[in-house]
């Protein structure tokens, strides 16, 4: 392989990652969709998944599963829309333990919960109470009480994406597997 070849190679895996990551943070484009009710269309699609004012949470998710499908090197349709779910099972398991922890610190913290219209941000009725329980200064009894629910609500969603990794990991070559690993996938 010439180094033009490398080159290139590794631009396709950072642009997938990138578009995975992207996936997992704007994973809640169901809420966007239903919120302003067009799927955040204000105008013309530009062509790569974003459109004036919004963006294409169904296009980015294509092309997002198109660079993991090249990533794995999966050429036969039939083997890939057996891996596909698979897949997304572990992307959907991840945003919901909360793969992007870091983000909730830009959150609206001035008494409303604007979290919801976000698509960056993704809670928790267990998030939610205990943020709230914090934002009030309730008593330390409450708020050790409402961490452990968030807690116990977290490992639940954890071990849901480890059986998902697990699940994908399954059906995936060892070469596929490293693969899914460097795509953060599997990691």
């Amino acid at each position: 392989m010439g180094t033009k070849q490398k080159v290139m190679k590794k631009i396709n895996q950072l642009i997938t990652l990138c578009a995975v990551a992207a996936a997992m943070v704007w994973g809640a484009s169901s809420l966007q969709a239903q919120d302003n009710g067009n799927g955040g269309n204000a105008g013309g699609d530009n062509g790569g998944g974003f459109r004036r004012g919004g963006w294409d949470p169904a296009q980015m998710q294509q092309r997002m599963m198109d660079g993991i499908r090249d990533q794995l090197n999966f050429t036969n349709d039939a083997d890939w829309s057996a891996v596909q779910p698979l897949v997304q099972k572990v992307m959907d398991a991840r945003r919901d333990v909360g793969g992007f922890g870091m983000m909730r610190m830009f959150r609206n913290r001035n008494g409303n919960n604007n979290n919801r219209r976000n698509p960056f941000i993704q809670t928790s009725p267990e998030e939610d109470a205990l943020q709230k329980a914090l934002d009030e200064n309730a008593p330390s009894s409450e708020i050790k009480d409402l961490l452990a629910k968030y807690e116990a609500s977290q490992k639940v969603k954890q071990d849901k994406l480890l059986q998902a990794q697990s699940d994908l990991r399954a059906v995936l070559s060892t070469k596929q597997e490293a693969q899914a690993t460097l795509l953060g996938l599997l990691n």
